[in-house]
This record gives structure tokens, C-alpha cells and sequence, in this order.
């Protein structure tokens, strides 16, 4: 599904105005895809919060396209099981372990300062293992959820096949800011929780994937918000994506099936397992994420 959509973040991330065609995958109920709306390239994103005027609709639909590289890794690839809530591992000599949100201490989000930046598989590698553009293929500005800092190097989790692989950058190429949103999905009970530090601050129903189309356990974080021209519609309001993909999904409608919370047009789906692998929420909680929530914000798919 082809659309230009809006990103608008919340405190982390400065907003900006989608204007490159992106493809996101789609999730109705039926497994067929929806006729391809285009999304208004409106609103704007106040101090601390988006403030696009968004209707009470939200739309079903699995992100596409977040970086170049979407294969998987060479040998050598620096990849890791996702974590849930726990701290990332103890960092080495010199090395600062980042906090996660479930502690209080928030996490370190990195945003790409110049058109493209330098990934490297191992701190302190020669040359690159790959480079990603930003912005992304959405025209949202290109960031990593920091796992770990070590003098001038930060390991990040990346926006790539496979789920939960990281990889090393430096720590002069981006702008690091700090949130302590995060949120949870529990797909066994069918729940979301958004928490702020150890306070809870929204919870609500979800809906997750089919048994032939799951919902991949994993840590994730947003990588760009949009914003389809119909609430009303199968798209809905808003869609974040998320930097994890299918597991059984390689490609799906032109795109190389992204994950994504979004909200959509059929309440009573909500509460079941009817995705292709994207998690589904209500109409008045992608709204309220879309106004809260930046992208980096990590999200947790227990397992």
C-alpha cells in the first residue's frame, strides 16, 4: 500500500513533513489488501507533543521500507535476542550500560545527524558494515534505540532482518536525547500498557497476528509515524512503524513486511488474532500515542 503520510513526534525527535512515497503492508481482517489511499502531508508537532488534528478513526496496516538494508546479515553480524525490561548487559572497561525505561532512567535515543550514517558490526571496525540513509524511506529522520554506550561508540539496535540485531555507530554522527516512555504488548492477554518510568500512563486491548502471521515477540522502537487522509478508513489515523518485521512475511503488498501499532475501522476485531503480524489498538489509543509518544520510544512484544 503506496502513501505519503506526516510524521509528528512527541519531545524526542523535531517533526517533519513526509513527501516520499512509502509502502505499508496491510492487515484487514479479510487478508486482502485495501485500495491505496494517499495520505494528507499535514499538521504540525508542538513542544513535547504532536498536535496534528486527528480524527477519532485510526487504520489497520503492517509498515514497510525502514532502511536500506533489509536482508539479513553477513557472518560477523552483531545480532541479539530481543530484551524485554530488564537492562541491556554489562558494558566493559570504559563502557556505560544504558538504563531502560523500566527502571526509571529512561533510554538514549540516537538521531542521525547527517543524510546517511556509518554502521559498524564490531566497535572500532576499519570500515563500515553498511551505511543507512536518513531520512528513511518515509522521510522521517533516521534513529536507533541505544543499548549500549562505550567512549565514542553506541551499540543500537537496528531497523533490519533479523529481529533484534544491533550494530555499532559513533556517537559524533547523531544527537542523543532521553526518554522513559516505553511501551508493553502482552499478546496472551491481549493488553498494551504505556508506561512513563514505572508509572502507568494508558492501557487498552490489542489485537495481534494469526497463527500463520504472529506477532513476533521482541524489542523494538518506532521508527516513523504516518498518517493516512481517511480516520475513517482501513488506515485510520495513524500508523507507527516499528523497526522489527515478520517472521514469516519476506515481502507483502511491494513492501518487505515492516511491523506496525496502528489503530483500525473494526472494534470488534480488537481482542483477537486477526493481523498479519502488525498489532492493532483502538481508535482513541494510536491517537493518543501519536500525541504522546516519539519516535525511538521502545516497544516490548512479550513473548
Amino acid at each position: 500500500m503506496k502513501f505519503n503520510g506526516y510524521l509528528a513526534t512527541a519531545a524526542l525527535v523535531t517533526a517533519a513533513t513526509l513527501t516520499t512515497a512509502a509502502t505499508l503492508t496491510g492487515c484487514a481482517a479479510s487478508g486482502t489488501q485495501p485500495a491505496p489511499p494517499r495520505a494528507a502531508a499535514t499538521g504540525r508537532a508542538g513542544a513535547g507533543a504532536a498536535t496534528d488534528s486527528a480524527g477519532a478513526g485510526a487504520g489497520a496496516g503492517v509498515g514497510a521500507g525502514a532502511g536500506a538494508a533489509t536482508g539479513h546479515a553477513g557472518a560477523g553480524e552483531a545480532a541479539e535476542a530481543a530484551r524485554t525490561e530488564a537492562a541491556t548487559g554489562h558494558a566493559g572497561t570504559g563502557a556505560a550500560a544504558t538504563g531502560h525505561a523500566g527502571t526509571g532512567a529512561g533510554v538514549e535515543v540516537a538521531t542521525v545527524r547527517g543524510p546517511r550514517i556509518a554502521v559498524y558490526q564490531r566497535k572500532g571496525a576499519s570500515s563500515p558494515w553498511r551505511r543507512l540513509a536518513s531520512p528513511n524511506d518515509y522521510g522521517a529522520e533516521r534513529v536507533f534505540l541505544v543499548e549500549r554506550r562505550d567512549g565514542e561508540w553506541l551499540r543500537v539496535l537496528l531497523p533490519i532482518r533479523p529481529n533484534g540485531s544491533t550494530g555499532w555507530i559513533r556517537t559524533g554522527d547523531v544527537t542523543l536525547t532521553r526518554t522513559t516512555h516505553r511501551v508493553e504488548v502482552d499478546p496472551a492477554r491481549f493488553r498494551f500498557t504505556v508506561y512513563d518510568g514505572a508509572r502507568v500512563l494508558r492501557t487498552g486491548k490489542v489485537a495481534t497476528g494469526r497463527d500463520g502471521t504472529p506477532t513476533p515477540p521482541g524489542r523494538y522502537f518506532f521508527t516513523e509515524l504516518v498518517r493516512p487522509p481517511d480516520p475513517r478508513g482501513p488506515y485510520g489515523a495513524y500508523a507507527f512503524g516499528l523497526s522489527g518485521f515478520s517472521p514469516t512475511l519476506k515481502s507483502f503488498a511491494g513492501g518487505p513486511g515492516q511491523l506496525a501499532i496502528h489503530g483500525t475501522d473494526d472494534a470488534a476485531a480488537i481482542g483477537t488474532q486477526v493481523s498479519h503480524g502488525c498489532v492493532r489498538v483502538g481508535n482513541a489509543d494510536i491517537t493518543w500515542m501519536a500525541k504522546n509518544l516519539a519516535i525511538g520510544t521502545p516497544v516490548v512484544v512479550k513473548g
